[in-house]
């Protein structure tokens, strides 16, 4: 009864159709396109107009306060946990209540990620790896979204690195007009993930040149011409 429910849930509030898709996704088959992004952590961001969001408090991700995560992200609760054991660096961002309403994380060293991709991603020295980031519906499209991530990069740079990587999910577009927004750089290279029944996963990198995120990006006004006729 209990899975119905939620399942009822979910339907309610995403709709039959995202639903379908997403069981169609975690039971069939699927294949997510990974763009490699990259960034320095100096260069900086460009002005952008986002909604103002209430005050919150960051704190850094431990193994003692991970059940802060138990009321917006209550199926998160242990992984966030594991994931401080294992010594990755993460931040989170506390409502007046004491609960956490986003959160983003950082590795330095080759990231395996066995919560949902399930391959490596490998980092190389000076760089760290971004991952995770996330916060709930009331923030999406605030400052938040940018200030979380200049709060790991000074916090990254303050332990020895001089570079971002992460991946963006080539469907996940919300993410990807963040990270053009963020001013990251496009790699040249794809990570595939195929995935068949929920069980066998299979990955391989292309690489390319040019962008593959053309579409995304919005196209520069024309400068007009000084020049006497």
């Amino acid at each position: 009864m209990k899975s119905l429910q939620k399942l009822r849930d979910r339907i309610q509030k995403k709709g039959l159709r995202a639903v379908f898709k997403q069981l169609c996704r975690h039971y069939v088959f699927f294949h997510s396109q990974l763009i490699w992004m990259e960034r320095d952590l100096v260069s900086p961001v460009r002005p952008c107009k986002l909604k103002p969001y209430a005050p919150v408090r960051r704190e850094v991700i431990t193994t003692s306060n991970a059940d802060a995560f138990a009321t917006h992200f209550g199926d998160r609760v242990e992984t966030m946990r594991e994931l401080a054991a294992e010594g990755h660096t993460g931040l989170m961002y506390l409502d007046d209540k004491g609960d956490t309403i986003g959160f983003i994380w950082a590795s330095q060293r080759d990231y395996f990620d066995r919560h949902f991709y399930g391959c490596w991603f490998p980092v190389k020295p000076g760089e760290f790896f971004e991952f995770g980031g996330e916060m709930i519906r009331a923030y999406w499209g605030s400052q938040l979204s940018v200030d979380v991530q200049l709060d790991l990069w000074k916090t990254m740079a303050d332990k020895g690195s001089d570079k971002v990587v992460d991946v963006c999910d080539l469907q996940n577009i919300p993410a990807v007009k963040l990270h053009l927004r963020m001013d990251y750089r496009e790699r040249g290279q794809i990570t595939h993930v195929y995935c068949l029944f929920g069980r066998w996963r299979f990955f391989r990198d292309t690489f390319y040149r040019g962008s593959a995120l053309g579409a995304f990006q919005k196209p520069v006004p024309p400068v007009a011409s000084t020049a006497a006729a």
